[in-house]
């Protein structure tokens, strides 16, 4: 791990070169996923079904065949041991009552003329949901995508998830059930992405795509924006760590384990004031590392993009963090609330020494899509939100044409757009009478 402190003449540098992480432009992959994805939109489902039995080397004859029924993912829940079943649907629970919170209502008032403006708020008629598959079981990415989506009223989430060599994942398909998820088709890649977006005879096209994939999931996403939505293009997973040196060492090198074993390109930092702490935490690291089931991808992370960083004091150290703007950040600190203010950008806050972030990963509630590689500092968490859309509502009296119709008139005519100020204009007649 790279260790920097504050003092030191070059930090922001040193700072901004620890945080610098660009992943490189792939031109055979993303003229692979062009090449998908418009024979996707060109041959619908018969390309899908080629590209499934290519690269998962699932052979079928009809869409319908990888689709799985609802009654299947109600077994898939049905059938888990109790204690995974109940930990499944508290998180799940646990997930929908945040969400619910986060509901947008609609809105009008009305001025003094009578002239009602407002805003009305509805959902997205139908998203699409990419879950991983294969050996990759991520039942709360399922959670995390479809809860808010059907929190928000969304009325049909379809979820794409390739099965390998018909390799089943039963507890994303448990959590599919647990998530209300209306379809579930066994596809995956880049091809999925292009059914969701352009739709297909058997794959309804949807408004908006969500969750994550790999290089050519991700990519596809990225070509396909515009034709649909999509959450976000997500880099490397992050944790930031501040603490005031009084929280158990392991605690802090297990959480620091708990990110930097998603993948090599994962960032784990640790901001401190207390040199002796940040030491302690290092030997923490070096002794409990031998010891991981992901050791070797763990310490490849570390060694790249792990960093210990000194500090004067705790605010020192916020002003560090909003510049990293990390996607996770732990404030384990005896008064996180008095710290919190400071905060300006960050995914999800976690507050408090027994705040673990894997927490906020399966079942605080909040949702674990979170904005990454800084882009914290202008976006936010998925949430209801995401899944909603807002519509100006309008309706100006007589009167009110009447008052502001002249300030449009003006206005236009300023901007040259004759026809604009004369539909204004046509309202200001007669309105003498109201």
């Amino acid at each position: 791990m790279r260790e920097l402190d504050s003092r030191q003449a070059d930090f922001d540098q040193a700072l901004t070169d620890l945080l610098q992480f660009q992943e490189a432009a792939n031109k055979a992959v993303h003229q692979t996923v062009e090449e998908i994805l418009a024979d996707v939109k060109d041959r619908g489902d018969q390309a899908v079904l080629d590209y499934t039995a290519k690269f998962d080397h699932l052979h079928a004859e009809t869409i319908d065949a990888l689709e799985i029924s609802p009654q299947r993912l109600q077994d898939a829940l049905n059938v888990l041991p109790e204690e995974q079943r109940e930990a499944l649907v508290k998180s799940a629970e646990r997930v929908r009552l945040y969400h619910e919170r986060q509901l947008l209502s609609s809105w009008e008032y009305t001025e003094a003329d009578g002239t009602q403006l407002g805003q009305q708020v509805t959902p997205l008629d139908r998203v699409g949901l990419y879950v991983p598959g294969g050996k990759a079981a991520y039942p709360s990415s399922v959670l995390m995508n479809a809860i808010p989506a059907k929190v928000a009223g969304v009325e049909e989430v379809i979820m794409v998830v390739p099965t390998p060599k018909g390799e089943v994942n039963p507890l994303v398909f448990a959590a599919a059930a647990a998530s209300c998820v209306d379809r579930v088709f066994t596809i995956g890649g880049a091809q999925a992405v292009g059914a969701l977006a352009y739709g297909t005879h058997a794959i309804p096209r949807v408004d908006k795509i969500v969750g994550p994939g790999n290089i050519y999931v991700a990519t596809a996403k990225r070509v396909v924006f515009g034709e649909v939505g999509i959450d976000m293009i997500a880099g490397p997973s992050e944790i930031c760590v501040v603490c005031d040196g009084k929280t158990d060492p392991d605690w802090i090198a297990m959480d620091l384990f708990s990110q930097a074993e998603h993948d090599e390109d994962a960032q784990s930092i640790l901001i401190s004031p207390d040199a002796e702490f940040l030491a302690r935490v290092k030997a923490s690291i070096a002794r409990l590392l031998p010891g991981m089931e992901r050791r070797t991808i763990i310490e490849a992370s570390l060694q790249q993009r792990g960093g210990l960083i000194k500090v004067d004091n705790l605010q020192e150290a916020a002003r560090v963090t909003n510049k990293i703007a990390p996607e996770h950040l732990e404030l384990s600190v005896e008064k996180p609330r008095e710290l919190l203010p400071m905060i300006r950008h960050a995914g999800a806050i976690f507050m408090g020494r027994y705040t673990a972030e894997a927490l906020g990963d399966y079942c605080a509630g909040p949702n674990h899509v979170l904005p990454t590689s800084g882009t914290a500092r202008f976006s936010s968490p998925l949430g209801t939100y995401d899944f909603q859309k807002r519509s100006s509502i309008i309706e100006v009296s007589a009167k009110g044409a009447a008052d502001i119709g002249r300030y449009a008139s003006i206005m236009a005519r300023g901007e040259g757009l004759t026809a604009h100020a004369r539909s204004a204009e046509y309202r200001l007649q007669g309105d003498s009478d109201d």
